[in-house]
């Protein structure tokens, strides 16, 4: 029986994870799975070695807060996968806990298949983790379409695009034939410290919009688990915003008329969506001083896709209330600002799409193929 080590290490891996142990019992029923994940992967039969919550710190201060413990889990789980002897181990996002988990393991079982699904921001961060990668990563499953290329021009590990999950939802994305008097949608993040950073910002942001748009209504998606810290986050806002669950999201995407959002994943969404939006971030001023290392001309992902920066972003001290207003105001009145987006959109459409409908199932064939040739 072909057995698979798999570690996620925040919720958005847990997605994948899930997605992919699918994938892999369709192709060989009956493989097994160990490992580290959340509830989605628990729901297909995952017996998680721990809780995903212990290791799911981002942040350069978050994660020194919480090293020793970390480190702990690091040798826990290192030794869980030596004792299992998995026909392959696959890493799902998260490189900074499960890189180092990786190099342990490489250093006492040399023939272990490691994948890593998810490839880290080699191509705007240190780059010099691409090849680093070559001594304990055999394969690196991408998301994205521009980072085969990346790795191969920095002497990385092998790299595919498989796709990225939101290929299966772009039936759910297409977006809508008018916007005009469509909300204008706040995004302030996923995680509890970009809520906490962000909101106050977009709250003074939007106190100088009401001036012009004195009946803009504006929506929040939430996010799972951020209701109570984005309640406590709202309360100084000039206006009641309405609050939508994650089943509504994607209908608030594609009615919005503009958007406010903290740059991430759902730019990407919102894009293929066809919400035109201004893209905002902000991190501690320690975290600030590490920007310079950064080597992209845009941290917005549909701007990386699309080799073009279409979408306005506002990073650090750029991001003030008065700029942002400015910005999104344009967006409301112009529709010249909109189209020059909405054809960027177009671009990255048919980027994304280019993998095929199913990116799961094309993951899983590289995973077994590597775990079978380890047999």
């Amino acid at each position: 029986m072909t057995r698979i080590f798999l570690i996620a290490g925040e919720a958005s891996g847990d997605a994948l994870g899930a997605a992919l142990m699918r994938a892999l019992r369709d192709a060989a029923p009956e493989i097994s799975f160990v490992g580290v994940g959340g509830a989605a992967m628990t729901a297909e039969g995952l017996t998680s070695l721990f809780p995903l919550e212990d290791i799911a710190v981002m942040g350069l201060l978050p994660v020194l807060g919480r090293l020793p413990s970390l480190m702990a889990r690091i040798t826990q789980t290192t030794r869980a996968i030596i004792d299992a002897a998995p026909d392959c181990l696959v890493l799902i996002d998260a490189p900074d806990f499960t890189h180092r988990v990786a190099r342990r393991v490489r250093r006492q079982h040399p023939h272990l298949p490691i994948i890593n699904y998810v490839s880290p921001t080699v191509w705007a961060w240190r780059p010099g983790r691409a090849r680093a990668m070559r001594s304990y990563i055999d394969c690196v499953l991408a998301l994205l379409p521009f980072e085969p290329a990346a790795y191969e021009r920095l002497d990385g590990p092998p790299c595919v695009y498989v796709g990225h999950p939101l290929i299966e939802q772009l039936d759910a994305l297409t977006p809508a034939a008018s916007r005009e008097n469509g909300p204008l949608l706040v995004l302030p993040g996923s995680r509890r410290a970009e809520i906490v950073r962000m909101t106050p910002l977009y709250g003074k942001t939007l106190s100088l919009l009401k001036a012009d748009f004195p009946d803009l209504e504006v929506v929040i998606p939430v996010a799972p688990n951020m209701a109570e810290p984005l309640a406590d986050a709202l309360q100084d806002w000039p206006l009641s915003p309405r609050l939508v669950e994650q089943s509504e999201k994607y209908a608030a995407f594609l009615q919005a008329r503009a958007a406010l959002v903290t740059s991430g994943a759902a730019t990407l969404e919102l894009a293929l969506a066809g919400a035109p939006m201004i893209v905002a971030y902000r991190v501690s001023p320690l975290e600030s001083l590490l920007r310079f290392l950064v080597n992209v001309d845009s941290i917005v992902l549909p701007n990386l896709i699309a080799g073009e920066n279409f979408i306005p972003e506002f990073l650090q001290e750029e991001a003030t209330p008065t700029a942002l207003a400015g910005a999104v105001a344009t967006l409301l009145h112009s529709d010249a600002a909109r189209d020059r987006q909405i054809s960027g959109f177009a671009q990255v459409r048919a980027q994304i799409a280019g993998a095929g409908d199913r990116p799961s199932a094309r993951a899983a064939e590289i995973v077994l193929d590597h775990a079978l040739r380890k047999a």
